[in-house]
């Protein structure tokens, strides 16, 4: 399967605003953006003009992709089976990506970004209900708990997550305890608790023509 392995930084830069991507890295003076906040490449400077209609629809889907690590089939996949499904979808969709594996390894503070949770699970360093689970975009239920396994407690980038992790806003929909490195599924996500500076329905429209 295809994977991104360009610095993420330029994800940023494409995007024009910080989509915390590299963790730590995003809150110092060492951040790219901070310094070039332009459009990466060549030419990047020269991009003024001003994004509307479906480029601003096309913007919206990228950013989203960026934010969650997800390939255009998987993510279209998401947006499918939100449209199928009762309810707004667009709220569906953002809730569907809340609720995978990896994402919610990064928010109860096992990793730094959502890359490193990616990687934790990938290594088989995460259980869900003492069963491991190493596919980041497992579907988490409500009453799930999600741990690191015993013999991975000793990792030394869970502590420097842990210290990350507690200067951040903890999401209400999880209940978290990071000093046995696991946290609960309590309920589904609502969008109130998504808080990600995504315009789901810009997707939609998008995908619906």
């Amino acid at each position: 399967m295809a994977r991104y392995t360009d610095p993420v930084c330029r994800l940023c830069r494409r995007e024009g605003m910080k989509l915390f991507l590299k963790g730590t890295k995003c809150f110092s003076d060492k951040c790219p953006i901070e310094k070039r906040n332009f459009a990466p490449g060549q030419h990047g400077k020269d991009r003024k003009a001003k994004i509307v209609g479906y480029g601003l629809q096309l913007r919206e889907k990228q950013k989203a992709k960026r934010i969650y690590f997800t390939q255009e089939g998987q993510f279209r996949n998401y947006f499918e089976k939100a449209a199928r499904s009762k309810g707004v979808t667009g709220e569906l969709l953002l809730q569907q990506l809340e609720r995978r594996l990896d994402n919610v390894v990064y928010r109860i503070g096992l990793g730094v970004s959502r890359r490193q949770a990616r990687q934790l699970v990938r290594h088989g360093h995460i259980q869900v209900d003492g069963r491991k689970v190493n596919i980041p975009s497992y579907q988490v239920s409500v009453g799930e708990e999600i741990a690191i396994r015993e013999g991975s407690r000793k990792l030394a980038i869970l502590e420097l997550a842990k210290d990350f992790a507690s200067h951040q806003n903890s999401p209400t929909w999880l209940e978290i305890d990071r000093d046995n490195y696991k946290g609960r599924v309590q309920s589904l996500p609502k969008r109130e608790e998504i808080q990600q500076p995504v315009n789901e329905q810009l997707i939609v429209e998008l995908y619906s023509k």
